[in-house]
Formats: structure tokens, C-alpha cells, sequence
């Protein structure tokens, strides 16, 4: 008598799936590398970080370098240790590195995606749900810009969220080392060092600023005239990472500068906003640790992150992905539709920008053209002044009795 086969995993049949997504979009990037088309900017001023490393030029000048193609005029802005860590994408063609940046993206947004779903008490056992929600996650603004421009954001979130969410979780040895590593290619996941240090786990942060300051003492090492170049100009200088008051720079900082018109005391006063709402965030992150819910100490720090650095283009935005995944786990139904329109839209594109046109908006264009500051700022308040208010009302219950 013949036996039947056992049913697949239908995990496995998910993540094969996701995989799926993953590998047409390396397909893709073949497609466009052999049609020429000019796609990534960004992976390919990657590859010529790393190109002009092992070619022995300077990384940090106000030409362009001479790695890059034709097409892409844009500066190298990563610390000195990123291009050594960009050193795998010299081997794949010029025209390739848009397809390779892609898929690796496809493959970091499902991570985190299953990642989050699991540390938010839902683990994912369907099989559709998985490639459903890669697929779907496309069509947020800050995601589907990130894979055409070839960004690095979701590599990055994915290296966090194993950190923290799995890593840490599991009290192992390697943990803070992600976070170290991703601080070591752009600087602001420095900001989950304080993370670590505000939900107690001070050997974590400890590890994260040591793979941080290693890997950046490793580059004085091996290109003193750059490493130098980069921490005494070049990382404070705003005009290599573009304009400051663009409407894609939804940062306080960004916020501020529109504002203001571009006064020399904008930067001045984006600190002491974001000094401000330090307050509730970080009673907020350690408030939610305390109770158990990791990721929400964690998106809270990650949004707070995003408002206080100086250059948030809307394609950073990427951690509106585990917030959605989050509010979805928890039946969140009508703040997850709120955050899934807000960021699908793409509402700050119809904005008028660009020159000076930010200057000249009203009340309306002002406020649609920094929604993704305000929102956040103002959820983060929100949240604060919610769980200062319930806790209030369980000290007031335990009085009664």
C-alpha cells in the first residue's frame, strides 16, 4: 500500500516564496543591466566606495569619483569602514549592482517582516502570508524608493531587528555586534547604542560601540588621509548629502530648516526640539521594555532616530514596515490602515518642492510636506502621555483597595 507524502512545511513554502520575490527581482536587475538602463544610484556609489578603496584614490573630495558611471555624480558619504564592507559588489558589474542591491533588500524586508511578526507573539504559519506581505510592503513610499535607488536601508533595519529582536532577546554573545556594524556604514543606528543602554543591557551597547570604534580605527589604519578627512569634514558637512530644507528631508532638522528659510539657527533649534521629546521617548522605550514589548520600545527609538538626525530622506522611512506588522499582529485595524495610506500614498511627491517653493507654502502645504515629522512626533507623545495616564490609573487602583 503506497503512503502518502507528507504536506510541506507551509512556512517553508512561504520563505520559498519570498525567495521567489527575492530572485525575480534579481532577474530583474539583469534585465536592466543588460537593457542599460540607469538604475541605483546609491548601490552604485557603493560599488565605487569600494572600487576606489582598493584603487588607493581619495574617497572624501568634492569631484566625483572616478569609479562611478557617468550617469551618477553623487559624493561618497558613508564612514571610511563602509567601503570595505561594500568590497563583495567590486566583483559584480556596474550594471548589475542595482538587481544584487534589490534582491539582498527583498530577502532583509522578509526577515524582519517574520522577525517582528514572532517577537510581536504571532509567528507566522501560513503560507501565503509571508510573500503577501513582502509583496505588499512594496508599495510604501520609503520602501519601493529604496529599491530604486538601490539603498542600503533595509539591509541595515534587518541587521538591527536580528539584534535586538533575536540576538539580544537571546542573551548571546554576538549580540550588539549588527548594530555596531551597521553604525559602522551609516552613522545614525548609533542611535539604538542608547537603546540597549536604557532597556539594561549595557554589555550589548558595550559591544555595539566596540565593533563601531574598531572597524572605524581599523580604516586610520589603512587610509589615515581619508579617516581624517571624513571625522574632521566631511561628517558634518551638509552639502554633500544635499539639501538640507528639501521636502524629502522629513527630519525636525528638515522641518525646521523649512521653516525658518534656511536660518543659521534652524540646526540650533531642531536639538532642542528633539532635547525635548527625548523626555517622553525614552520613558516610553523603557516603559514598553519593562512590560515585555520589545518591538514597540524598539520602533519607538527607531522613529525617535528619525527625527533627530540631522538628514532623514523619506526612503529611510523603511520602519514604517514593522510598525504595520505590529499594528496587524495586535488587530490594530485602524491605526495600521492610517500608516499603510499615509506612507502608500507617497503624499509628500504632490507636495510642491524643490528651490526654494518649500519657503512659499502655506498652513496646508506645510503641513502635508512634514507629515512624516509630525506624525511621528506626535504618535510619540501620544503614546507617552497614554501610558504616563495608565499608570496613573493602576497606582490609583492598587490606593483603593
Amino acid at each position: 500500500m503506497l503512503k502518502s507524502r507528507p504536506a510541506a512545511d507551509p512556512r517553508i513554502v512561504g520563505v520559498a516564496l519570498a525567495g521567489a520575490l527575492a530572485l525575480a527581482m534579481l532577474a530583474l536587475g539583469v534585465v536592466a543591466w543588460l537593457g542599460e538602463w540607469h538604475l541605483g544610484a546609491d548601490s552604485a556609489v557603493y560599488r565605487a566606495g569600494a572600487l576606489t578603496l582598493l584603487k588607493g584614490e581619495p574617497l572624501y573630495t568634492r569631484e566625483a569619483l572616478t569609479t562611478l558611471p557617468p550617469w551618477v555624480l553623487l559624493p561618497f558619504t558613508y564612514t571610511p569602514a563602509a567601503a570595505p564592507l561594500f568590497l563583495p559588489l567590486a566583483i559584480v558589474p556596474a550594471g548589475l549592482t542595482w538587481g544584487v542591491a534589490g534582491a539582498l533588500s527583498l530577502v532583509c524586508l522578509s526577515v524582519v517582516i517574520s522577525v517582528v511578526a514572532r517577537a510581536g507573539g504571532a509567528p507566522i504559519t501560513r503560507w501565503w502570508v509571508l510573500p503577501l506581505a513582502t509583496a505588499g510592503a512594496l508599495a510604501l513610499e520609503p520602501v519601493w524608493k529604496t529599491i530604486f535607488l538601490g539603498q542600503i536601508n533595509l539591509i541595515l533595519m534587518a541587521l538591527i531587528v536580528l539584534d535586538v529582536l533575536v540576538l539580544s532577546a537571546r542573551g548571546s554573545r554576538w549580540a550588539g555586534v549588527l548594530i555596531g556594524i551597521s553604525a559602522a556604514i551609516k552613522l545614525t543606528p548609533l542611535i539604538f547604542v542608547p537603546h540597549l543602554l536604557f532597556t539594561g543591557r549595557w554589555k550589548d551597547a558595550l559591544r555595539a560601540l566596540g565593533t563601531f570604534a574598531g572597524l572605524e580605527a581599523v580604516m586610520f589604519a589603512v587610509i589615515p588621509g581619508d579617516a581624517v578627512r571624513f571625522w574632521t569634514e566631511s561628517a558634518t558637512d551638509p552639502s554633500r548629502v544635499g539639501s538640507v530644507h528639501w521636502i524629502f528631508n522629513q527630519s525636525l532638522n528638515g522641518l525646521v530648516n523649512r521653516a525658518s528659510e534656511l536660518a543659521p539657527w534652524s540646526l540650533t533649534v531642531a536639538i532642542a526640539i528633539a532635547a525635548v521629546l527625548a523626555v517622553p521617548a525614552v520613558w516610553l522605550v523603557v516603559r514598553l521594555h519593562r512590560r515585555g514589548d520589545a518591538v514597540g520600545a524598539l520602533l519607538v527609538t527607531a522613529f525617535y532616530g528619525l527625527l533627530v538626525s540631522p538628514v532623514s530622506w523619506s526612503h529611510h522611512w523603511v520602519w514604517t514596515v514593522p510598525l504595520l506588522v505590529l499594528l496587524v499582529v495586535r488587530r490594530a485595524w485602524f491605526p495600521a490602515a492610517g500608516v499603510a495610506v499615509l506612507f502608500a500614498s507617497g503624499v509628500i511627491m504632490f507636495v510642491p518642492n524643490g528651490g526654494v517653493t518649500e519657503f512659499g507654502w502655506g498652513l496646508g502645504w506645510s503641513l502635508l510636506g512634514n507629515v512624516y515629522v509630525l506624525t511621528a512626533a506626535i504618535v510619540i507623545t501620544g503614546l507617552a502621555v497614554r501610558e504616563l495616564r495608565r499608570g496613573s490609573a493602576q497606582v490609583a487602583a492598587v490606593a483603593a483597595k
